[in-house]
């Protein structure tokens, strides 16, 4: 189950920002990567949180790479501004609707034959996007009871939109908080894992999957995250696969851990095989074939063919529920 976004985007032959912002384009380019590799899913990830962009976001765009969020221009800047956005009914914008339409999409168009993995920003991820990594990361210390109420609100939005991308077909949630591995088991303990935890609840009591996705080194949350009862935990190539087995037990599913850059773009079949075969030794039985985070757009393809043969041959299938 490896992410592909920009990759996918060079296989269809298409510039990136297409792919961000039309979800036809994008079920176009999931459908014909997921074909020509043999991958098991298809996902709607997509940069940046169309929930926080639909609020009021600044986002720049760019021809052939990834949006940004900016900082300097971050809606809650003033953080009175949550006290405006609060009293908003209206949820579903031009981003939301596009995700929304793709889940449905993918759905039509793989039918029951691959899982359909819907995508949202995590409570710390949320966040940043609204007030800014570096404002957040400030107010961990300065101001926490807003943290907490900022956290409380991009938890509800965040269950908002899982539900919207459930009933639209998606089998799986992924929840990206890349912005978690950023701060010290204290405060993910306090602000981050209680509300990941009720998200992952209540995307399972909408009858989805749970999908997380932390970028970077979590090796000081790892138990804590094996705690929150995900389905599949991606874990980065900077965190040895030994040791997130080990702190979350042999039940929980992993995926990964391939360094998508110098392991996966920078070797060779015979080397990504040689690889996978040592961390399948590591994970046992409960893992899925993937890389750490994405898979780079210049990555050869008889590498990611590698990939997914050693997939096949050696695992079984994570079926649809």
């Amino acid at each position: 189950m490896p992410i592909t976004m920009m990759f996918a985007a060079d296989v269809l032959g298409i510039k990136y920002e297409r792919y961000a912002r039309d979800y036809k384009v994008m079920v176009d380019a999931q459908v014909k990567t997921a074909e020509m590799f043999g991958f098991d899913h298809v996902s709607a990830i997509g940069p940046p949180a169309p929930e926080t962009a639909d609020l009021g976001a600044t986002v720049q765009w760019y021809p052939d790479q990834p949006p940004s969020m900016l900082e300097a221009e971050a809606l809650l800047k003033d953080k009175c501004t949550l006290d405006v956005l609060r009293t908003r009914d209206a949820f579903v914008g031009e981003r939301v609707e596009n995700r929304i339409r793709g889940i449905e999409l993918m759905r039509e168009r793989v039918g029951a034959d691959l899982l359909v993995e819907g995508w949202l920003s995590g409570p710390c991820a949320a966040a940043a996007d609204l007030r800014g990594i570096n404002q957040v990361m400030v107010d961990f210390s300065d101001d926490p009871a807003f943290n907490h109420a900022l956290f409380d609100f991009a938890l509800e939005r965040g269950i908002h939109f899982a539900r919207l991308q459930i009933e639209a077909g998606a089998d799986i949630i992924g929840i990206g908080d890349a912005a978690a591995s950023l701060i010290g088991q204290h405060y993910y303990k306090e602000f981050v894992w209680p509300r990941e935890k009720r998200l992952v609840e209540a995307i399972h009591a909408l009858g989805a999957r749970v999908r997380l996705h932390i970028c970077g080194s979590t090796r000081k949350i790892l138990s804590d995250t094996g705690e929150l009862g995900c389905d599949l935990i991606d874990i980065d190539s900077p965190v040895p696969l030994e040791e997130a087995r080990a702190q979350m037990g042999p039940r929980q599913t992993l995926c990964g851990n391939l360094d998508p850059v110098r392991e996966l773009r920078g070797g060779t079949p015979k080397s990504v095989v040689r690889l996978l075969e040592a961390m399948r030794q590591k994970a046992g039985p409960q893992w899925i074939v993937g890389a750490g985070c994405e898979i780079v757009r210049d990555t050869p393809h008889a590498n990611i063919r590698a990939m997914i043969d050693f997939a096949e041959t050696n695992s079984s299938r994570f079926e649809p529920s």
